[in-house]
């Protein structure tokens, strides 16, 4: 977790009309070779200008907010900056823009419709009022001190932000230093980190949104002296939504790198804003210095190297994945084809012996009428079948009974003799 780049969002809900996308330093009125700090300047000049708070009855303002959004969320990320810059918006993956919603310009209905896709898990970023982020500039807001090693607890309305200084010495500053925010009402907020700007008051430059850590909700900055990273939930959420598969291979795209990874010396301005969608916040926030974390950030440093490292290799293999998986389809289509015809085949086989042997039964069991028929009216004449030699109990006498009548004759005849 970290810091994000984020000046009351980076990204909206819908991407502005493809056919009619601007060019994104157009859009920011910055040249190509502009430096990250003057496009950052000029993002928030008209991310103010026509946040929706300030244009509530201006439906292009609120158009504009959503273009000059989506424009710095290309230029402020380096790999989108040079992806568009070698190739343009077909290099950009519209479907890894961000969900966001204007709470504080929205009516009861649509707060209930947000409110609900957030307890159902989906990822939905919210801006953060224009009022809070004027005021900062105007440097009209109260902010309270916050010693190095302390805590301070207390309750945000929503939409509205608690302010605090943190004062940190060379020594200290060499350290690193962490801030950060919890819940134990699991309330959402926003940690917020302003920088001082030339007019005297504080411009935004990160922000990091709660999440729910264990039975509290929880937010960390931390500036200590080599690249952070936190992770973005919110990347590339449309695409896991559209392809499941992509929930594995995305999820560690949602990596981002900190923008500011250390703190001078001086007094610096968080602050705590409540993004609740009903409620206050309850937080307590409290900023250390990082000397007795040193073995903690050591291991910090080196699992996000690890992590860094296995996001290039993911990236490969899901090429290697997607065409083996296709090359599976491929041959798991062929199958079921191929199952198909062996099956028709053998029925086809199966019904032209049929055919053999339901006609022969008919043949067997019928008439000799009809078996004369079936071998063409020629008949053969088989042995014992004449008068004579026939056994059939309808003819006169049998073969024993001729036998007894010829013994019969000669025993009669001896009685003559005699």
């Amino acid at each position: 977790m970290g810091g994000s780049k984020t000046e009351g969002g980076t990204s909206s809900s819908s991407t502005p009309v493809i056919a009619n996308r601007r060019d994104p330093y157009e859009v920011l009125s910055v040249s190509r070779d502009s430096s990250d700090q003057e496009i950052k300047s000029a993002y928030r000049k008209l991310a103010l200008k026509y946040h929706p708070d300030k244009n509530a009855s201006n439906p292009e303002a609120s158009e504009l907010f959503k273009e000059v959004a989506y424009s710095y969320s290309i230029l402020s990320d380096p790999e989108k900056r040079r992806q568009y810059d070698n190739s343009g918006f077909e290099a950009i993956d519209a479907d890894g823009v961000d969900m966001e919603i204007d709470l504080s310009n929205l009516g009861t209905v649509n707060t209930m419709f947000a409110a609900l896709f957030s307890k159902l898990g989906v990822p939905i970023k919210t801006t953060i009022s224009a009022n809070v982020l004027e005021e900062a500039l105007n440097g009209t807001v109260t902010v309270k001190p916050l010693p190095i090693g302390s805590s301070v607890s207390g309750k945000v309305e929503k939409q509205c932000a608690h302010f605090f200084s943190v004062t940190i010495s060379e020594e200290q500053a060499q350290s690193g230093i962490v801030v950060r925010v919890t819940s134990a009402a699991q309330s959402k907020f926003k940690l917020l980190y302003f920088e001082q700007d030339n007019g005297g008051g504080y411009s935004l430059a990160l922000q990091e949104d709660s999440e729910k850590t264990g039975k509290v909700t929880s937010a960390g900055m931390y500036f200590l002296h080599f690249l952070v990273y936190r992770m973005d939930s919110t990347v590339n959420a449309l695409a896991m939504a559209k392809d499941p598969e992509a929930a594995f291979f995305k999820r560690l795209e949602g990596l981002q790198p900190c923008e500011v990874s250390e703190l001078k010396s001086g007094t610096h301005i968080f602050a705590v804003y409540g993004d609740n969608f009903f409620k206050t916040a309850s937080y307590t926030i409290e900023a250390v210095c990082a000397t007795t974390y040193e073995d903690t950030t050591h291991k910090l440093k080196d699992i996000e190297q690890q992590i860094l490292r296995k996001r290039t290799e993911l990236r490969q293999f899901e090429t290697e994945y997607r065409q083996a998986l296709a090359r599976f389809q491929e041959v798991t289509n062929r199958y079921s084809q191929e199952k198909q015809n062996v099956d028709e085949l053998l029925k086809q086989r199966d019904s032209i012996q049929s055919s053999f042997t339901v006609g022969r039964s008919l043949v067997v069991g019928s008439g000799s009428n009809t078996q004369a028929s079936s071998n063409g009216g020629n008949h053969t004449k088989i042995p014992g079948d004449d008068g004579e030699n026939s056994n059939s109990p309808n003819e006169e006498g049998t073969s024993d009974s001729k036998t007894k009548k010829k013994w019969f004759n000669l025993l009669k005849g001896d009685k003559k003799t005699t």
